[in-house]
Order: C-alpha cells, then structure tokens, then sequence
C-alpha cells in the first residue's frame, strides 16, 4: 500500500471513488451523487490540481481503494485553517488501518505549510467509527450544526472537529 497526491492523471479514478462513496455513504457527504456525477472530467482534474486542494489517495496494487483532502482556505483572515474533506476507504480495504494512515498524510502535508495553525473537518454525528477515528487522530469535537444536510426526508446533524498542528 502507498498514500500519494493525486495528478490529474487520476482524475478519472477520483471520479470513480468518489461517485462510488457518495452512492453508499449518502449520509457521510454534504455533495450528493447527482450532482457531482454530472461534472465534467476537466473539474474532477482541476480539483487534484488547483493550488487551493491536496487530494492524496491510497493505492493498492495501482488501485485507488481510499482518498482524503486537504483544502486551504484562501482569504487572508482564515489562511491559517485548513479543511479535510472527503475521506473514503472502499469496504475491502477497512479496518485495516488505511483511515488513519491517510489521516495522518493530510495531516503531514498540513504541517509542510509554514501559515497553518488548525485543521478542522465535519462528520455526519451518529458516525461513531469517523468520529472514533478523527479522535485518534487528536481532532476534538467544537461543536454541532443542527440540520446540516438533508438526505431524503431526513435532516442530519454534523458534528464540527479540530486538530491544532
């Protein structure tokens, strides 16, 4: 197994990965699988190449089986924060520490940028294994958005964590 960033030779398999996570895990993910699928190829490439996005993905005999991403925030104000998003490991490859290794690669790429302080993501509250995960990670709960997403009929709270670098 090994963790790398993701080129826009990869876009394609991002793609796919992703599509796959937001179809199985509706709840996990404030974008929706309609949505994203409808995006061209050339904007699944600029998000692995943009200044702005670290995507790393995890890869097991050249196939991506777990992403994770890393956005900087661009306004000057809030330069020292960054946020990581869309964390996936396909079924076969879980509990196999792959989570928290990608975890822990974001994180390390976080600490290569001099001006940030803080990194913080959401998780969809009643999703005690990501949440158990961010904790080993050192991420601690600030707070909870009420009615952060709606799946369905159904409004899902997001719980809001941190992690000082």
């Amino acid at each position: 197994m090994s963790i790398r960033r993701l080129r826009a030779g990869d876009a394609q398999a991002y793609r796919e990965l992703m599509l796959q996570a937001y179809a199985l895990h509706p709840q996990a993910f404030t974008s929706s699988v309609n949505e994203r699928a409808a995006l061209p190829i050339n904007w699944w490439e600029a998000r692995l190449t943009n200044r702005l996005d670290v995507v790393l993905g995890a890869f097991v005999e050249d196939q991506l089986v777990g992403i994770v991403g890393l956005s900087l925030e661009p306004r000057e104000k809030a330069r020292h924060k960054a946020t990581l998003f869309g964390m996936y490991v396909v079924q076969a490859h879980c509990h196999r520490g792959l989570g928290y290794q990608l975890v822990q690669a974001a994180l390390d790429e976080a600490r290569r940028y001099s001006f940030l302080r803080l990194v913080q993501l959401t998780v969809t509250a009643g999703n005690a294994p990501a949440v158990k995960l961010y904790q080993r990670c050192g991420f601690v709960l600030y707070g909870l958005e009420p009615m952060a997403i709606r799946v369905g009929d159904e409004y899902l709270d997001k719980i809001h964590m941190w992690l000082e670098l």
